[in-house]
C-alpha cells in the first residue's frame, strides 16, 4: 500500500512540473534559441491496449502545433531544428469502468539540431514519456470526459512543455544555444 501511495505521489510531482497552460506568461530563457524545422514523424507509432485509433497524419498535426505554438514565440539569434517521432500512445476510451480510470500517455522521442553547426545536440534521441495533466476532467479517466481531439491536443501540449523542461536542463547542464546570449542579457 505504501508503495502505491509512493507511486501517486512521484505521478502527481510530475504531472504538476509540466503544466502546459502557462503560453500566457513570459518565455522562459533559452538563450539564442529560434525554432527552425519542426519536423514531427510517427512510421513506427505504436497504439496502445485499450486505446482509441488516432491516425499518424492526426499526431503529427497535434503535436507539430503544440511545438509550434511554445516555441514559435522564440526570435533568438540561432536557428534550432526540432526532429520528434511518436513512438506510442494510449488514449483513454469512453465506456471503460471508473474503478479502471485509464489515462492517456503519449511517448516522443526528440532530436535538437544547431543550424549553424550542422550537428545535432544530443547524438541519441532524448525520449519522454508524456501523462496527461491531472484535472477535474481526468480524475475519473480522460475518455469519459474527453474526445479523441482534446486528450491529442492535451498530451501534445504538455509534450511541448517537457520538451522545454528538456531544453533548459540542457542549456545549463551542457550549454545549448549560446552562452554568449546568456551573457548579452
Amino acid at each position: 500500500m505504501l508503495s502505491r501511495f509512493a507511486a501517486l505521489i512521484a505521478l502527481l510531482a510530475i504531472t504538476a512540473c509540466t503544466n502546459a497552460n502557462d503560453l500566457d506568461k513570459d518565455k522562459v530563457f533559452l538563450g539564442d534559441f529560434s525554432l527552425g524545422h519542426n519536423i514531427v514523424v510517427a512510421p513506427k507509432m505504436v497504439k496502445g491496449p485499450l486505446s482509441r485509433t488516432a491516425s499518424e497524419d492526426e499526431w503529427k498535426a497535434a503535436l507539430g502545433t503544440a511545438i509550434e505554438e511554445r516555441f514559435g514565440r522564440y526570435e533568438g539569434a540561432r536557428l534550432y531544428h526540432f526532429g520528434t517521432s511518436v513512438e506510442g500512445y494510449v488514449l483513454a476510451q469512453p465506456g471503460v469502468p471508473i474503478v479502471a480510470s485509464p489515462k492517456s500517455v503519449l511517448i516522443v522521442n526528440l532530436t535538437v539540431w544547431d543550424d549553424a553547426k550542422g550537428a545535432k545536440l544530443n547524438e541519441k534521441p532524448e525520449q519522454f514519456t508524456i501523462l496527461e495533466s491531472l484535472s477535474g476532467e481526468t480524475l475519473l479517466g480522460s475518455g469519459l470526459t474527453q474526445s479523441k481531439e482534446i486528450q491529442m491536443r492535451n498530451l501534445s501540449r504538455n509534450a511541448a512543455k517537457v520538451i522545454q523542461n528538456y531544453l533548459v536542463k540542457m542549456q545549463a547542464e551542457a550549454g545549448w544555444f549560446g552562452p554568449e546570449s546568456a551573457a548579452a542579457e
